[in-house]
């Protein structure tokens, strides 16, 4: 990957090989997210904390203490019980992290969604997250009405039977609330597919989100307060969606506990991003690569003076990078460093990450994702036999810190086949670390699709092909693509005689998916390869097609 090509694969020793930073140790505050975000807030009440810019509305960091509190006591009046799930189905939006930590000071658990999801993919984490409130738009209500539920919707005129967003702003945030919340309690339940394609809530703490967030902000925390005051304020886009754990620990609570702005974006459009990186001078981007290329190569681009830019750098984690991109938008936007991240949902959001710049440990190279954050282990295993490997060998990447999940929610047979019992979390991708540190995702274990920075899992659009009475069988891989980075192509055996149209089975998985999991090509084949065992053999479909490549049609 980038300009390194993997070092071919040695067997495993019987010697251990665990690999830790080579930064200073971090030190995990025991307070919960919304006291660790609202630390020292007193020297800053008056900074904006929150921007939108669908119409500029602005919170200061004094409006955002007081609605978090009060958000937090109206929840407790609806009913809302320590340990309980609170679903937000929102798109970005201002008021996303208010009632996020709000959730989270009245001790609940918040669990995002993604607002474009259908009905039945909503219902179905609703029912697995046992969610006890949900908080959404006038657009989302009419999702889950249906549901015997609490639910706050944000917006004007919400229907009677709704809680209006003003209940919660309005409520008395100084009463004292019925119970105490601790580190070590849930705070988080995000959905990932893992590594097995089937979605699972992630339990997370305020201990493992507080993990991350005091790691890959370590250098700030050692800036004394009295100079920290004397700093600029910290600007950062958040235009990637805070239903992910990187949009809410990563853009959100990072940049609060800096006391910077968060510039909110509903949606990319490419004019709208410009124009609000330049009139909020925004230093630190989050973008995926599709973003990344229309930078690059859209014309649009050279309308404006990009000598106005404040951006110093832009981070891209959720999807592969190719090297020439890279390459191309340095020489387009010089001075503004590209970093590539890697994370999990499971580790609580970034597991490796860059330092930032003029740092005195120096970057990591192209097309590296980083170097190990403080108070992390990370090793690298044989596939076949789980001894770990030495430097530059591609082994499966394992991780071990405060930040691992608690589990998935009601799995413990998912947790046992992802957190061994020593603690590892097992992320299903294969890399491997270089003589400096730096390390390098070369393959996937997992098979999980990223389209456009979101994950897609070929077992979910599967089951639902196979469900159809006019195919036999079916396989679902990844295809390289320049824009989308992969997307979804769907190998599939009809049924003897059959006539199915291609048109008629874009038609069958569109209706039961959300948009991004839609299936992107299709490509009719007379088998689908299994392994002795039975299993999908997907990497020779994938192979045959890198081969011709050509694929019949798109949707």
């Amino acid at each position: 990957m980038g300009d390194y090509a993997p070092p071919d694969f040695t067997p495993a020793t019987g010697e251990d090989h665990t690999f830790t930073s080579k930064l200073p140790p971090a030190t995990v505050p025991e307070l919960t997210i919304p006291q660790y975000v609202f630390q020292g807030v007193e020297s800053y009440l008056e900074r904006v904390a929150i921007v939108d810019t669908s119409d500029g509305r602005e919170y200061t960091y004094r409006q955002l203490k007081r609605l978090v509190e009060n958000s937090a006591a109206g929840m407790v009046q609806h009913g809302l019980k320590k340990g309980d799930v609170v679903l937000v189905i929102l798109p970005n939006m201002a008021e996303y992290f208010i009632v996020v930590l709000g959730a989270m000071a009245a001790g609940g658990v918040f669990s995002g969604v993604n607002p474009a999801s259908p009905s039945v993919e909503i219902e179905k984490q609703v029912r697995d997250s046992e969610a006890k409130m949900v908080i959404t738009n006038l657009a989302g209500y009419e999702k889950v009405c249906h549901l015997k539920l609490p639910i706050v919707v944000i917006g004007e005129n919400p229907p009677p039977e709704a809680i209006p967003l003003s209940s919660l702003f309005e409520a008395d945030g100084q009463a004292a609330l019925p119970f105490s919340t601790s580190p070590d309690d849930l705070c988080a339940l995000p959905y990932s597919s893992g590594t097995t394609g089937v979605s699972k809530g992630v339990m997370l703490t305020h201990r493992n989100i507080l993990s991350i967030l005091s790691q890959t902000l370590a250098d700030y925390e050692r800036i004394p307060p009295e100079i920290r005051e004397t700093l600029p304020q910290y600007c950062a886009l958040g235009l990637m969606p805070f239903f992910h754990i990187y949009g809410i620990t990563g853009i959100g609570c990072s940049t609060m506990r800096l006391k910077g702005k968060v510039v909110v974006m509903e949606r990319y459009e490419l004019r709208k991003m410009l124009e609000a990186l330049i009139k909020y001078e925004v230093q630190f981007a989050p973008l995926v690569p599709p973003i990344i290329l229309s930078l690059v190569k859209n014309p649009l681009v050279d309308e404006y003076d990009l000598s106005k830019l404040k951006l110093n750098a832009v981070m891209t984690a959720a999807a592969p990078l190719a090297p020439e991109l890279q390459r191309a938008f340095e020489a387009k936007f010089p001075g503004v460093e590209m970093r590539q991240a890697y994370g999990l949902t499971e580790y609580s959001c970034v597991t490796l990450s860059h330092c930032a710049p003029g740092h005195a440990r120096g970057n990591a190279k192209k097309g590296s994702v980083g170097f190990i954050i403080p108070n992390t282990e990370m090793k690298f295993i044989d596939p076949d036999t789980g001894k770990s490997l030495p430097a530059n060998t591609p082994g499966e990447i394992c991780v071990r810190g405060g930040a691992v999940m608690k589990g998935y929610y009601k799995n413990p047979d998912a947790t046992k086949s992802t957190v061994d019992d020593e603690g590892w979390l097992h992320t299903g991708d294969v890399g491997y670390i270089d003589d400096d540190g730096d390390i390098f995702i070369v393959d996937r274990v997992k098979e999980l699709i990223k389209y456009k920075g979101f994950q897609v899992p070929p077992a979910e659009l599967e089951a639902i092909l196979i469900s159809h009475p006019l195919i036999e069988d079916v396989a679902v891989i990844p295809f390289p693509d320049e824009a989308a980075g992969e997307i979804p192509v769907a190998c599939i055996v009809r049924k003897q005689g059959s006539d199915l149209s291609q048109e008629e089975i874009f038609d069958f998985v569109s209706s039961k998916v959300a948009a991004y999991k839609k299936i992107r090509r299709i490509e009719f084949v007379s088998e689908i390869p299994k392994s002795p065992a039975g299993k999908t053999m997907r990497r020779l479909l994938r192979d045959s097609l890198l081969k011709h490549k050509t694929l019949s049609k798109s949707s």
